[in-house]
């Protein structure tokens, strides 16, 4: 994709504004949108793009809009207007041929309905989250994994490539939403077992760094013991910069993955219990490291 195509970025957030960044940086001619005006403002302050007022004149000035937003239903909106009616939104101003990649967490059923609602106006659709967090976002290391026609990623690979080292097909659209979904899954479950094991070693005696480097040195090691928990649980930070609403909306979503293959998730299931518990009792915009501060109070207010 030629660098004077004007690439259309909506959600300059915590991943949004690096990933943006690194589009700026490569020459891409960019034009941003966020609902908190102060977001584009900061961006403006160290970035070259554009910030068109309305999405409809965002929508008009790109070719290729990224949207990197909290989840599909606001995608959706942002895309195609409250009502479907392609009034205000993105897509009012995309010309037929346009592309969109949504970047989100998105339900991957949700992201083939907003596929055919596209398609009728002649905009193409790629679904392609990341994985890897603030920090990877920053390093432009993220892992993508995209869902959709295997050749309209070739064409948007130089853009991904900017953002992320490791991009992989995941399948047909949806597939990359669904990918992402089990892979927080995944994740979400190792944090939870890690919690249990230092809040269990530290009532034992057992200092909490102590198990973490032995965790860290044998077969228990996994992402949360190495990434996390001394950098932002056990040192009291809690500012990891990925929510507890966000992580239990992405494990409802693969728990519904699940359920429509008719596939076995008894530890899924408990494990949504869990974040949705934790989402109820800390609020869902605590940071998804308190998971650690929440056992440790559950364990303290049993019989």
């Amino acid at each position: 994709m030629s660098a004077t195509k004007t690439i259309g970025f909506v959600g300059i957030g915590a991943m949004g504004t690096p990933m943006a960044g690194h589009l700026a940086a490569a020459g891409y001619a960019l034009a941003i949108y966020d609902a908190d005006p102060a977001r584009a403002q900061a961006f403006l302050a160290s970035h070259r793009a554009a910030a068109p007022p309305t999405l409809a004149e965002l929508g008009a000035q790109s070719s290729l809009v990224i949207t990197m937003l909290p989840d599909g239903s606001i995608v959706r909106r942002v895309l195609c207007g409250d009502h479907d009616d392609f009034r205000g939104c993105v897509a009012e101003g995309l010309e037929r041929g346009a592309i969109v990649i949504d970047m989100s967490s998105s339900s991957p059923v949700g992201t083939r309905e907003l596929g055919a609602l596209l398609e009728t106006r002649g905009i193409r659709l790629m679904d392609a989250p990341v994985s890897g967090g603030v920090k990877r976002a920053v390093a432009g290391d993220l892992a993508i994994m995209a869902g959709g026609d295997g050749g309209l990623l070739e064409v948007c690979r130089p853009v991904l490539e900017k953002m992320g080292k490791q991009i992989f097909h995941a399948g047909p659209l949806g597939a990359g939403h669904a990918v992402k979904a089990l892979n927080n899954y995944v994740s979400a479950a190792g944090l939870v077992a890690a919690c249990e094991v230092v809040v269990a070693a530290r009532r034992f005696g057992i200092e909490p760094r102590v198990i973490v480097d032995i965790l860290n040195a044998s077969s228990g090691m996994n992402n949360t013991t190495v990434n996390k928990m001394k950098q932002f649980m056990l040192s009291g930070t809690f500012n990891a910069g990925f929510t507890v609403g966000l992580m239990a909306k992405d494990l409802r979503t693969a728990l519904d993955v699940s359920r429509a293959t008719g596939s076995p998730a008894p530890l899924a299931e408990r494990c949504v219990e869990i974040w949705n518990e934790t989402e109820r009792a800390l609020g869902a915009g605590a940071d998804h490291t308190e998971m650690l501060r929440f056992l440790e109070n559950l364990g303290d207010n049993k019989p």
